[in-house]
């Protein structure tokens, strides 16, 4: 199956992508989910739905995968022409995801749009 849509690292002004950076220090069991994840979610986009991914609120979703680390949450909204922008992620470490953690991503998206 191939993509139908593509997910893209936000990255800061400074050219600096955090989320990037974040995925890459989860250990390499989690990274692999990581990437299976986000390829289900290029193929099926919206369409993805619990308990691979769940919105949490003003159109950002949360991409969802436990791994050696925890609850591994990566938060994103879906842009134009078929973009998915991947915002924030974080391990959670409580029921409910933390608000300054979707703060982030909020603040984030609104940068880009």
């Amino acid at each position: 199956m191939g993509k139908n849509y593509i997910c893209v690292f936000y990255e800061t002004e400074a050219g600096k992508k955090p989320i990037e950076d974040f995925i890459d220090s989860l250990d390499a069991s989690s990274w692999d989910k990581f990437i299976y994840k986000k390829e289900l979610l290029e193929q099926l986009g919206p369409e993805l739905r619990f308990p691979h991914t769940a919105p949490i609120g003003d159109g950002i979703f949360e991409l969802r995968f436990k791994g050696k680390e925890g609850q591994i949450r990566v938060l994103f909204f879906f842009f134009h022409k078929r973009q998915i922008i991947l915002l924030h992620g974080f391990v959670k470490k409580t029921k409910k995801a933390p608000k300054k953690e979707i703060e982030i991503a909020r603040q984030r998206k609104l940068k880009i749009q």
